[in-house]
């Protein structure tokens, strides 16, 4: 799996899941897209775990749009990243338009050449289900049946958390698998049906399950006197001298640079002056960078590593004590997985929002949008013995789901035995109305300092405001 897109400078692989000579049943047709890394992030996981389940050729991931057009969709790709990371108000606007209009699905049936060449995989593969981690595939889909097509049953699974575009369920499907129960809220306030709607988890690499029980960060307390000592008669053990106390371990901090994030170069030069932290810094494909923080981090004393591409995220989410990076899906699901608390450093308007607000609701994260604020945060976690930095991750323990994957691929599978012919379509329904806002439980902005936030919280942000949105409604680095 990879991070975020962004920062990758070529493509994103739309290769097929490996299949065998000998052609075996496709089970799950898995279709994504490259306009987010947590579409391809999903899909590849939801993959994986078929083949696990499965064997080899169960699964094959496509992205119908790199492959019916790749000069447009690498065009299109490029504009959507640009506006993101040049234009973010423009991204809002635009999404809370998409939100609402009736337009956008119309103009969506238009993808003649995509619904072709979808239809034609489907007829020569004969899938027993469809999963899609993009929303644009159920339009497709839904045409695909109003024309006449045998379709095998439709599955969404939701790649963003509260702030939902409504493009998810206006099509329809036979079912949603969404990453919390607090997106969930949102579709069953929207009128989706509550019995088509499944809380299974982000679906994240087997990685994060596998390696949940021997891969963790050091202890940030001091292992505790009475381990050290000569015993005595009661069963206790003699304190020790400050010559034999042991060293609490130095925090270890994560820094994403993802293409277009704000004060990149500042912040991670002050991570790199603090002397008591180990720093590893993952650059991506931005070698210039590398080598300017290479010669920054050289002579320190704890331990820096400066990374360009790197398949190891998840080990390094699931061994260091915080990650910052900004609010993207993949990255914001894979240290949920890892229980690494995150400090988001940058929001994209619209989705993004969403994800920052499930931390902010579960005071399992804070916003830090300065390098002032991002020290300032880290500082205060760290304080203590760890115990902001504790009460983070024990909230993270409630939002972890690491076996999303498989279930999602079990109840698919289970539920499409025998049902030939089934349903995909809901009746249409319009956006939500005025008083169902897909963001009304998110504030106008967010704690300023520390003080200002509920001693229950158990955050140490220096965070600034968030600007709203108007809407109603990582694996390897590159």
């Amino acid at each position: 799996m990879s991070i975020p897109a962004e920062t990758l400078s070529a493509q994103p692989s739309t290769s097929d899941v490996q299949r065998p000579t000998t052609k075996r049943p496709l089970q799950l047709l898995i279709l994504t897209a490259g306009y987010g890394e947590g579409h391809n992030a999903a899909a590849r996981a939801i993959a994986e775990a078929c083949v696990a389940k499965h064997g080899a050729g169960s699964a094959r991931v496509i992205d119908i749009f790199a492959l019916s057009a790749p000069r447009l969709n690498a065009v299109s790709r490029r504009a959507y990243l640009a506006t993101i990371n040049g234009a973010p108000k423009i991204w809002s606007r635009l999404y809370a338009w998409i939100d609402r209009s009736n337009i956008v699905p119309r103009c969506m049936w238009m993808l003649g050449r995509e619904r072709r060449l979808l239809a034609k995989i489907i007829a020569d593969e004969s899938p027993v289900a469809l999963c899609s981690t993009y929303p644009v595939y159920a339009f497709l889909i839904a045409r695909l049946a109003h024309d006449g097509h045998s379709l095998p049953p439709h599955y969404n699974v939701v790649t963003d958390s509260i702030s939902i575009n409504s493009l998810w369920w206006r099509a329809g499907a036979a079912g949603w698998f969404l990453p919390n129960e607090d997106s969930a809220a949102v579709l069953r306030c929207a009128g989706v049906e509550r019995d088509r709607l499944h809380v299974s988890g982000f679906p994240v690499p087997a990685f994060f399950g596998h390696n949940a029980a021997h891969l963790f960060p050091p202890d940030l307390t001091p292992a505790t006197c009475h381990l050290i000592g000569d015993m005595l008669p009661d069963g206790g053990r003699v304190p020790p001298t400050p010559a034999e106390a042991p060293a609490k371990a130095s925090p270890r901090i994560l820094y994403i640079i993802n293409s277009g994030t704000h004060h990149a170069g500042e912040t991670a030069r002050r991570l790199l002056a603090e002397s008591d932290w180990e720093i590893t810094i993952a650059v991506g494909r931005d070698e210039a960078l590398r080598q300017k923080l290479t010669t920054l981090a050289a002579g320190r004393a704890r331990p820096a590593h400066i990374l360009g591409w790197s398949d190891q995220i998840p080990h390094l989410l699931m061994t260091h004590h915080a990650v910052i990076s900004k609010a993207g899906g993949a990255t914001t699901q894979e240290a949920i997985a890892a229980r690494c608390p995150m400090i988001v450093n940058q929001v994209v308007p619209g989705q993004e929002e969403g994800n920052y607000e499930l931390l902010r609701r579960h005071h399992a994260g804070a916003l830090a949008e300065t390098p002032d604020a991002v020290m300032t945060t880290l500082r205060g976690a760290f304080a203590d013995g760890g115990a902001g930095w504790h009460r983070w991750r024990t909230a993270l323990s409630t939002l972890v789901r690491n076996d999303a994957a498989s279930v999602i691929v079990s109840q698919i599978l289970s539920a499409t035995k025998g049902a030939a012919g089934a349903v995909n379509s809901l009746p249409h329904r319009d956006p939500p109305s005025a008083t169902c806002h897909l963001l009304s439980d998110i504030p106008a902005s967010f704690p300023a300092t520390v003080e200002a936030a509920p001693a229950s919280m158990g955050m140490s942000t220096a965070a600034h405001a968030l600007p709203r949105s108007s809407v109603g409604g990582a694996s390897s680095l590159a």
